[in-house]
Formats: C-alpha cells, sequence, structure tokens
C-alpha cells in the first residue's frame, strides 16, 4: 500500500493528518481515544479497530469532497 499526505493542521510536523491510500482509501493519523466514558459509547467494535480523534477543521480543509 502507498500512501500520501493529503494535509495536516499540526504546525510542528505531528499528528492529526490525513493521508490517501493508492486504492483511495484515508488513514488518519491523530491522538487515540482513550477517554473510558467516550469508548464505552462506541458500539460494533471489532477486535483490532482503534479509535483516533479527528479535529473537525481536518476534515473540512482537507477530507475529499468526492
Amino acid at each position: 500500500m502507498k500512501l500520501r499526505k493529503i494535509g495536516t493542521t499540526s504546525q510542528n510536523g505531528g499528528c492529526p493528518t490525513l493521508y490517501e491510500t493508492d486504492t483511495g482509501d484515508i488513514v488518519v493519523q491523530g491522538d487515540r481515544l482513550t477517554d473510558p466514558e467516550a469508548l464505552a459509547q462506541l458500539r460494533d467494535v471489532l477486535e483490532g479497530e482503534e479509535f483516533v480523534v479527528v479535529p473537525r477543521a481536518l476534515l473540512t480543509r482537507f477530507a475529499p469532497k468526492e
């Protein structure tokens, strides 16, 4: 799989960042969601899945429009 960096709202080159795969999927780099109350509200979680927090500004600025 090849990744292409779409964009970031980070000032120091870290996360959050969006990438696009060579198949058109989106990969998100961000802070892991660790809040127990928030995690308890998630449904249909499969083994191996993780959750990251993505600032709305990152998505509205860089997410593909199509």
